[in-house]
């Protein structure tokens, strides 16, 4: 056969072999989440569940869980002792209620970690912790609040259309939420959504939902989801996962995950369905 020939096919076939490779490149690792749960005031053991299940329905993400058992306003996490407690991780999910952990070393420790780039998702009583007396934390999830309203409904309305989080998503109304209130909300901070609430005395309405710059880091966070009702809720959980994935850079303008950080596919969770499961990394005081 003619060398210039044979030449001829090895060059056809190695740029067939290319191109089959560049048409079906390797899925991209996971994002790497950790779900802190944990005290106050909270059904965290079947919403841990829902959060883990309906995540990794819509998107790349392996989700740790860490829940402590603690169920009063002074659940400590131990790995917070460490400076290095998020290495590894893309991004932590904070929804854990502990406003009464008030020592400035441990909440700074929290806070390092997402000045120096871990990616954040804040989520309901999140935002009512660490008071130590100082913005710091507040700082971070990019809101000041108080306290909260009664168990009423909450319309929620979107009121950022363009951003990547919040397009196309519908105004929803919300079974028996809290409100949380606004006391100051941050120059950092962008709102998407707002909430408005009948509390049968007068109506209230705070932003519910922002996105947030810290440091190196993106946040976002949401007042909402006391209920497991709420947390379990395909349109929570649709926001939510958007937040995440914006969080770690991996949500399209078009409000999709980027290719191969798309999830499982979405189904419906049944709240009788969510049966905690044993946590190995399970911390407490």
């Amino acid at each position: 056969m003619n060398r210039h020939f044979i030449a001829f096919l090895f060059a056809i076939s190695t740029t067939l072999t290319s191109s089959v490779w560049c048409a079906d490149p390797a899925k991209p690792k996971p994002i790497k989440a950790m779900l802190i749960t944990g005290g106050c005031c909270h059904d965290y053991g079947r919403q841990k569940e829902a959060l883990k299940l309906g995540l990794q329905q819509r998107a790349n993400v392996t989700v740790d869980l860490v829940h402590s058992e603690d169920t009063t306003t002074k659940a400590r996490f131990s790995m917070y002792e460490n400076p290095d407690w998020a290495a590894g991780y893309d991004v932590i999910i904070h929804d854990e209620c502990t406003s009464d952990v008030k020592e400035m070393p441990y909440v700074q420790n929290i806070l390092n970690a997402h000045k120096n780039g871990v990616a954040a998702v804040n989520l309901h009583c999140a935002m009512h912790c660490y008071r130590v007396g100082t913005d710091d934390w507040f700082q971070f999830v990019g809101i000041h609040s108080t306290g909260h309203g009664p168990q009423k409904p909450i319309d929620v309305t979107f009121v950022h259309r363009d951003h990547p989080v919040s397009k196309g998503l519908e105004n929803w109304t919300t079974v028996n939420e809290e409100l949380y209130n606004n006391v100051r909300l941050f120059e950092t901070s962008t709102p998407l959504a707002r909430g408005r609430q009948d509390t049968g005395k007068k109506i209230d309405d705070y932003v519910v939902t922002w996105t947030t710059e810290y440091g190196k880091s993106r946040v976002f966070s949401t007042t909402l989801g006391h209920n497991t009702a709420t947390v379990a809720d395909s349109r929570y959980l649709d926001l939510v996962a958007r937040g995440l994935l914006w969080s770690v850079g991996k949500l399209g303008d078009d409000s999709k995950p980027l290719p191969g950080y798309e999830g499982t596919g979405v189904k419906p969770i049944v709240i009788d369905d969510l049966k905690p499961q044993p946590d190995p990394k399970a911390s407490g005081k």
